[in-house]
């Protein structure tokens, strides 16, 4: 007996409008939920990660517009820190006699200016970077830790040119570290990244209520450089002056740096894990205050 079909519909050829409301239906929406601000700093790595691509885009926008417009161009990168060296050579090199550890003085400061300058960038223009985009910051939801996170990223082509020069510099003065220390320097570098993205944090939060900001950086930063061993080597000062510059995180990231690239004294490493400690606290006391006035960002700006 022949066996009968019970397949009395036949699968029917899919057309183009069947295919593309397939595929909508394989793709998971990202969904986004809105909840009250907590007490506590919540960083939400997922959704970062789900706006990479947006953080490469301000990362790439900043870098095109940061010398746009201007005569000598990307070449700021390296006039900027040099004129200052050239500045902190004859005054506290040669009139004041700062100690530098018996290196050379110019490559020592310059050294010391190189991942400073890297901070005090990604500081002011993070501190900023709320107001200046506040077009996007009130039409369009994106996690708003990209605009002072981005801040953090830019600076660092000047850093990578500044260390061209001081490469240069080096050689000059035969003051190349032994082994691979200099690996260490990104390490560094890292501190002060994380540094600046706390203070830039709870800065730009503030920045959105009092506008003052702007106004005080400038003068906080012609201090802090003293306070963070620029112009002098942190191991000649008296023991105690050592461990209260320690608060300041930036010690640790200048004097770390400066042993690794150039063969200075090694650093006291519980000195360095005092800054460490601080940086991470500037930086969870940043999110959480970032966190806790960003659903208020829109209405204030």
């Amino acid at each position: 007996m022949a066996r009968l079909s019970t397949d009395l519909h036949p699968p029917a050829v899919a057309g183009p409008a069947a295919r593309e409301e397939a595929d909508r239906s394989d793709r998971v929406d990202r969904v986004t939920l809105i909840r009250p601000a907590t007490r506590w700093p919540r960083l939400d790595l997922r959704e970062l990660w789900a706006y990479r691509e947006l953080l490469g885009i301000l990362v790439w926008r900043d870098l095109k517009v940061r010398y746009k417009q201007s005569f000598v161009g990307i070449a700021w990168a390296i006039f900027q820190p040099a004129l200052i060296a050239v500045v902190y050579t004859i005054v506290f090199g040669r009139f004041a006699k700062f100690p530098s550890s018996g290196i050379d003085y110019p490559v020592f400061v310059f050294a010391g200016l190189i991942p400073w300058m890297y901070f005090s960038s990604a500081l002011s223009t993070g501190a900023s970077s709320l107001v200046s985009n506040v077009n996007l910051v009130t039409k369009v939801y994106f996690p708003r830790l990209l605009l002072p996170g981005a801040t953090v990223f830019v600076p660092l082509v000047d850093l990578a040119l500044g260390c061209v020069v001081l490469v240069f510099l080096m050689w000059h003065y035969d003051a190349f570290p032994d082994g691979v220390v200099f690996v260490a320097g990104a390490g560094f570098v890292l501190l002060a990244a994380l540094t600046a993205l706390g203070a830039s944090l709870w800065l730009s939060a503030v920045n959105v209520r009092y506008r003052d900001v702007p106004y005080a950086i400038p003068v906080f930063m012609q201090v802090l450089p003293l306070l963070s061993g620029v112009p002098f080597a942190i191991d000649q000062a008296p023991e105690k002056w050592q461990w209260i510059l320690s608060l300041n995180p930036m010690t640790a990231v200048i004097s770390g740096w400066r042993w690794a690239v150039l063969d200075a004294p090694e650093p006291q490493w519980g000195q360095v894990g005092v800054g460490v400690a601080v940086a991470v606290l500037i930086f969870l006391a940043g999110l959480t205050y970032f966190r806790s006035s960003e659903p208020r960002f829109a209405d204030t700006i």
